[in-house]
């Protein structure tokens, strides 16, 4: 663990006059053992620590670090308050060859997606296509994680999520919390890797304005409002009282159509899946999960798939490039580029999370050696 000294604050004590913070730099087994380590301690089977270790330390190793060891302290805390339920069962309650609804009993949501990606996954293999539904289960993490899996064993994926409580979006026109952020995956296999398309239907992830509150940075114009209904490009207008919320995809002038698909996800994920809509009688992080899989090799041969796919990434990198711009880069390959160079130099970790950090696996008895 490598550590950069970020700044010198003042202490109150007088016997203290100084406390050094500092901001770590982990490597990519530096950042699974931190994760098993708060999340056993919090009471977290291990099987299923190790589980959302993996997504987590994904997560920042890919780049989206909203999604990363920043979320162990949310976790902890929705254990705490029984909003998340280590031990919940998860119950298949309705199914047929091609499809499942399943029952997460609030347990972990990387824990779920994981066990509801390989369900999904044998049903496609003996039925060419297969839906899961999950309803009751908490926040699932990088979707974009699940449907790169999938399309590695060679299918075309679709993963969404809704959240069937009123979350932190407003509809177009609206002031207040309606929506969740409602992400959306969609990958497909390359010969040599996998289109990943991975998006909120919000103008941002609530992740990342939690990750740039903890920097003390400004977000872009366009992607919040206050509490009052003016912009803001302040993550504590999103957080303080009165809370703010944040805009649908497309912001002030398009955002009618990340509010249309946001409505649409709402209904695929959390009317079908049997979680509902507008509820405000389920625990903190509730959602709806839509998991959808079709096996390429029973669509058309995976050699002309390939091909096809081959020939449409040349088209689209052969394409006469813009000022400023140096290559024309395909849905995931950012997040390929970014784990090659983190899975060398390590993930930084902003001093606000790790001061929060460090002070839960305090809490918790966890030594982070």
């Amino acid at each position: 663990m490598q550590f950069v000294v970020s700044r010198v604050i003042p202490y109150s004590r007088p016997a203290l006059h100084y406390i050094l913070f500092a901001m770590p730099t982990l490597n990519s087994d530096q950042l699974y053992a931190l994760s098993v380590r708060i999340l056993e301690g919090a009471g977290v089977p291990a099987e299923d620590a190790a589980i959302v270790a993996e997504e987590l330390r994904s997560a920042n190793l890919v780049g989206p670090d909203s999604h990363g060891v920043s979320r162990l302290m949310q976790y902890v805390h929705m254990i705490e308050d029984r909003a998340v339920r280590p031990f919940g069962e998860f119950e298949i309650v309705r199914e047929g060859p091609a499809f499942a609804v399943a029952d997460a009993h609030f347990n972990l949501g990387q824990v779920a997606a994981s066990k509801a990606l390989r369900i999904a996954t044998d049903k496609a293999r003996s039925e060419g296509v297969a839906s899961v539904m999950i309803r009751n289960c908490n926040h699932v993490g990088r979707l974009g994680s699940y449907t790169c899996h999938a399309a590695h064993e060679g299918f075309a994926a679709l993963m969404s999520v809704n959240s069937p409580g009123p979350g932190g979006v407003a509809p177009f026109g609206g002031l207040e919390r309606k929506l969740g952020t409602n992400p959306i995956s969609l990958a497909a296999p390359t010969q040599k890797s996998a289109l990943v398309l991975d998006m909120t239907t919000s103008a941002t992830a609530e992740g990342k304005l939690r990750v740039a509150h903890q920097k003390g940075e400004m977000v872009a114009e366009g992607l919040i409002i206050d509490g009052h209904g003016q912009p803001s490009t302040n993550p504590a207008a999103y957080y303080e009282s009165p809370v703010g919320a944040i805009l649908p995809l497309g912001g002030p002038l398009l955002g009618h159509k990340g509010y249309g698909m946001s409505v649409m996800i709402d209904v695929f994920c959390g009317i079908l899946s049997g979680s509902g809509v507008g509820r405000d009688d389920l625990p903190r992080g509730a959602n709806g999960v839509w998991l959808l899989l079709m096996d390429i090799d029973r669509l058309l041969p995976r050699a002309e798939y390939d091909a096809w796919i081959e020939k449409y990434i040349e088209h689209l990198k052969s394409c006469r490039l813009a000022p400023g711009f140096n290559e024309i880069l395909l849905p995931g390959e950012i997040e390929e580029h970014r784990a090659i160079q983190r899975s060398e130099s390590g993930v930084a970790i902003p001093e606000e999370t790790w001061r929060q950090i460090t002070g839960l696996a305090e809490r918790l008895g966890v030594p982070l050696d």
